[in-house]
């Protein structure tokens, strides 16, 4: 079963210097259908302009992801990371028992686009940690992060796994699922064809009772998956 939802059907807000679009219920936009999958809790697609950002704030108990897309972001925490993320890495950092960090766009004239990624873990209060890496794949599905680090992929405190697909146009993938558990596909840019659905960038489908997915590019294409219990 597949059940698609548009990108003009997520939640939307604008602060100015934050624009940003939610696919579950976060802060001021509240929506009891769309609280998550799984255990995936948040994708936040943000646009943060130029020399503005997120002052120093807290977590805690949860594995939260950052995806930059186009320009770079400097983080700083409570851990003794401060780090630049330019556009095309990932970062993992476990909250765990609880951290405090900041977030800010660094340039003062070009903007900020990233997505934010909330994952529940399978277990409270660990300790703290931070991951940041460039993944090397450039076609194909690459593995971002699992329970185990395989493949080289970041650790994550969760039966999850997430991916990154990039196809070009006309390309097709086959990825196996396993029975019980929940695909949610978030398309980063381009369009795929999904088992025969058409989505564009901005659109999301959860996918659930397959032994399968075929994801079929219409254009060059780029999405996230995550494959959850």
């Amino acid at each position: 079963m597949i059940t698609v939802r548009h990108s003009d059907e997520r939640g939307t807000v604008n602060h100015g210097w934050l624009k940003a679009k939610h696919s579950f219920s976060f802060g001021s936009y509240y929506d009891a259908e769309h609280m998550g999958v799984s255990s995936l809790r948040v994708i936040n697609d943000d646009h943060i302009e130029a020399g503005q950002g997120f002052p120093t704030h807290s977590h805690q108990d949860m594995e939260i992801i950052t995806y930059v897309t186009a320009g770079r972001i400097e983080h700083k925490d409570s851990m003794g990371n401060t780090e630049i993320l330019p556009a095309g890495e990932f970062q993992l950092m476990s909250a765990g028992s609880g951290i405090t960090h900041s977030e800010y766009n660094p340039s003062l004239t070009e903007s900020l686009k990233l997505f934010q990624i909330w994952i529940q873990p399978d277990s409270l209060g660990i300790k703290p940690g931070y991951q940041q890496k460039k993944f090397t794949a450039t076609q194909g599905l690459q593995l971002i992060a699992s329970p185990d680090a395989q493949g080289d992929s970041f650790l994550i405190h969760q039966d999850a796994y997430l991916y990154q697909l990039k196809l070009n146009s006309g390309e097709s993938l086959l990825h196996a699922t396993t029975t019980g558990r929940s695909i949610y596909v978030h398309i980063v840019a381009g369009e795929l064809d999904i088992d025969g659905q058409h989505l564009s960038a901005g659109d999301a489908a959860t996918i659930t009772d397959v032994n399968s997915v075929n994801f079929k590019s219409l254009q060059t294409a780029e999405a996230l998956i995550f494959d959850l219990p």
